[in-house]
């Protein structure tokens, strides 16, 4: 074996931990010299600055933004680079990781675990072996092999030496202590789970499973799969990742880059809107009402109220001279406006022009007939007429440029603006909607605000013209860029990388509007952007109006939703898959997979929490468990006064209990302030105060912040209150119920819900 790995030479099949070592080694020195190769090439590309043609710039930048995504790539999948190998019938033998690796002379070193290739890996058993002899699994900690298992799947090659253990690499993955960030699957991925990774990417893909199921993991590496398998069509466009929460995002964010992808959007729900951070919705009762799919035709409404005529003729001063303007002269600028079919803000463009035409007709005709018939050229009264301040005036009076900020605002802080936009609302429901203005948006608000942004428009009164010399630039630009991608691209197919460079991606660098960005960079700051596809994770809680904004960004309607209906706890929560996409998606585009196998939370825990459920009317998907677990959940009554210690107590025991690992105790809103505020004395700075403080010792979070999210040992407080401040729903207490990975501990001073 060689310094360069370009003679590897793979491990016969009883080579033992020693000799996979050598050959990791030997991936590891080639990992480091194509980092040192693409260092050495970008310095080089960035060294030459801008000189030359524009083809000649274009193909400099090209090559820049190549080796720019190459090495962020080479950087991500440093940890644990392959995990898996596969001895088949053929004799051949294929190392399976992160991404694709080839030595100096194209001899193929490692596959991705994406490519059709190492699609066995995971989907090989002993009844359809496809082909496999034996799967080793390589246990790697940083860089060092630490073991491995075996598989051997054709008994004919069975001996005494050789381990047979099948699902010892998952259990270990499912015993390691949680940390805090989300890991990948990637080296334990199922069966089932990888089928619906790779299943095509059209129309919609529902993937309903239950707790511990794998959901997520599944919905991100299906993320990584559909960007490796159709690159070039969603490179350029881009693929969506929305999530409930900025917490829960911040939780997965280091799967992806650890998967090979480092260029998908990331997104939860309320931070969907360039610019605006939506706060929890207070009330549940008004994101109940903001989520309704009515608000596309309230919203329509109120943009269309904001046009109006004047009910008496009024005069305006030009440059000294008065001008009567009647209610129909303003109604057939309206009219005249409207009839372009465009946005708002944009049809005000049109609407401006004829007022002022019509404005300065009559004024050329008084002041004709002041001069007696003086034919001067008059060509500056448009202008005059434009400037004036009475005509500014009342133009805006008729039609003033809107924000979605400022109509929102308006809508819930004017009361008759919302009746008049909103007739089919109750009374009661638009008394629950007024706030004061100058009120921070919620996540509830965003959807509302995206769709009033579509009908309002650019606010810029140029923005038509503006656009079409950008589109004549832009068309110049990929031309240029094609050039050099066409130039480029046989060099880069020299050195083994394929799929990382396009004509979008060079033109854009090339723009003169800013710094380089990403297609998923550009897509952030632009909320008129489309994608190709769309991951939307706890899709259970989306309410229509979020369905709504999201449908619309992506054209094709190609989207993954992951969820469980028996976990839902928002006021739009959907119970019924079928009738949560029919207004967006025909019946024959809906297909609905299922996960089986609970591989999170021990059975003796989830016998509980099904128990629950089911004594509560909660329809869950039948789970099955990969193990029993170690310890028996336990309930623990105390009296009212006594609740607060109690729970300290509880999750000072399974701190000791487990030695090390994530505890978390999920409590009552009520009770969130007093509990932290109890084990920040025990705990100090081993104390995690939320959601987004998940790496500590101890965590303290309501129901709806432990959603997604997953610990070592869990402590539920007061389940009974968990399900009266949701209204009634048992979802909320089966989410905490169902968070722990080995432990659990319930304390209560009320009466228990029915099944415990």
């Amino acid at each position: 074996m060689t310094e360069t790995a370009d003679l590897v030479t793979v491990p016969p099949l009883e080579g033992g931990v020693d000799q996979e070592r050598l050959y990791v080694a030997a991936l590891y020195r080639r990992l480091d010299a194509l980092r040192r190769e693409k260092e050495a090439q970008l310095a080089k590309v960035r060294s030459t600055g801008a000189v030359g043609t524009m083809q000649n710039i274009s193909e400099r930048d090209a090559f820049a933004t190549m080796y720019e995504d190459r090495l962020a790539q080479l950087n991500a999948v440093d940890d644990r680079l392959v995990f898996g190998r596969l001895d088949l019938d053929t004799g051949e033998t294929r190392y399976i990781g992160r991404i694709g690796l080839t030595s100096e002379a194209r001899q193929r070193l490692m596959l991705d675990w994406r490519a059709p290739e190492a699609g066995v890996f995971y989907q090989a058993t002993a009844f359809a072996r496809q082909g496999v002899r034996r799967r080793r699994h390589l246990m790697l900690k940083h860089r060092q092999v630490q073991g491995l298992e075996d598989e051997v799947l054709d008994a004919s090659v069975l001996e005494e030496d050789v381990e047979n253990h099948g699902d010892g690499a998952l259990l270990a993955a499912l015993k390691a202590r949680r940390t805090g960030q989300m890991g990948d699957i990637v080296a334990t991925i199922q069966a089932e789970q990888d089928r619906i990774i790779r299943a095509d990417r059209s129309g919609v893909l529902v993937v309903q499973g239950g707790p511990g199921t794998g959901k997520t993991a599944v919905a991100l590496h299906r993320a990584a799969y559909l960007l490796y398998a159709h690159r070039e069509r969603l490179k350029s466009a881009g693929v969506l990742l929305v999530g409930p929460s900025s917490a829960f995002m911040s939780y997965i964010e280091r799967v992806l880059p650890s998967l090979g992808e480092t260029g998908v959007v990331m997104s939860s729900l309320a931070d969907l809107y360039p610019g605006v951070r939506g706060v929890e919705e207070p009330d549940a009762r008004v994101a109940e009402i903001k989520g309704r799919v009515d608000w596309v035709e309230i919203l329509d409404a109120a943009v269309e109220h904001r046009q109006r005529s004047i009910p008496e003729p009024r005069e305006v001063t030009v440059e000294g001279t008065a001008v009567t303007v009647t209610p129909k002269m303003i109604r057939r600028g309206i009219e005249r406006a409207r009839a372009t079919g465009k946005p708002y803000n944009e049809a005000r463009a049109t609407f401006v022009k004829v007022m002022v035409r019509e404005i300065a007709e009559k004024l050329e005709r008084i002041i004709e007939k002041r001069s007696q018939g003086n034919d001067a050229d008059r060509a500056y009264l448009a202008e005059d007429v434009r400037t004036s301040r009475d005509v500014r005036v009342l133009l805006n009076l008729c039609w003033l440029p809107r924000t979605p900020q400022s109509l929102l605002e308006d809508l819930f802080s004017k009361p008759q603006y919302l009746t008049d936009a909103a007739p089919q609302l109750s009374d009661a429901e638009r008394e629950l909607l007024q706030r004061r203005p100058g009120s921070p948006f919620t996540s509830s608000d965003v959807p509302l605000l995206d769709e009033a942004a579509e009908l309002l428009g650019d606010l810029d009164e140029t923005a038509g013209r503006e656009e079409a010399r950008q589109k004549i630039s832009r068309q110049k630009d990929l031309e240029n860029a094609q050039k050099a991608v066409e130039n480029a691209v046989p060099q880069l197919e020299e050195m083994g990388i394929e799929g990382f460079l396009d004509a979008e991606a060079v033109a854009s660098m090339n723009a003169e509007s800013g710094p380089t960005l990403s297609a998923a960079e550009r897509a952030t700051l632009d909320r008129s952007w489309t994608y190709g596809h769309i991951v939307v994770d706890e899709a259970q809680e989306l309410s229509a109006m979020q369905w709504h904004v999201l449908f619309r960004r992506c054209p094709l309607k190609s989207v993954t939703a992951v969820g469980d209906t028996a976990q839902g706890s928002s006021p739009s929560a959907s119970s019924n898959w079928g009738e949560a996409f029919e207004p967006f998606v025909d019946e024959d585009r809906l297909r609905i997979e299922e996960l089986t196998v609970n591989y999170r939370t021990p059975g003796r825990i989830v016998e509980l929490a099904e128990r629950v459920a089911d004594a509560n009317g909660l329809q869950t998907t039948s789970l099955r468990t990969v193990r029993e677990g170690d310890h028996a959940p336990e309930v623990t009554p105390v009296q009212e006064s006594e609740i607060l210690g109690a729970v300290v107590q509880a999750v000072e025991d399974e701190h000791r209990r487990l030695g090390e690992g994530l505890v978390a105790a999920i409590v009552p809103d009520r009770l969130i302030g007093a509990v932290r505020e109890q084990l920040a004395e025990r705990f100090g700075t081993r104390l995690g105060r939320g959601a987004g403080s998940l790496t500590q010792d101890v965590v303290a979070l309501t129901a709806d912040e432990a959603k997604g999210l997953e610990f070592d040992g869990v402590v539920v407080a007061e389940p009974a209150e968990l399900v009266d401040q949701a209204g009634g729903k048992v979802g909320p207490l089966y989410v905490a119920l169902t968070r722990s990975t080995r432990s659990l501990q319930v304390v209560s001073s009320q009466p228990l819900p029915a099944g415990f």
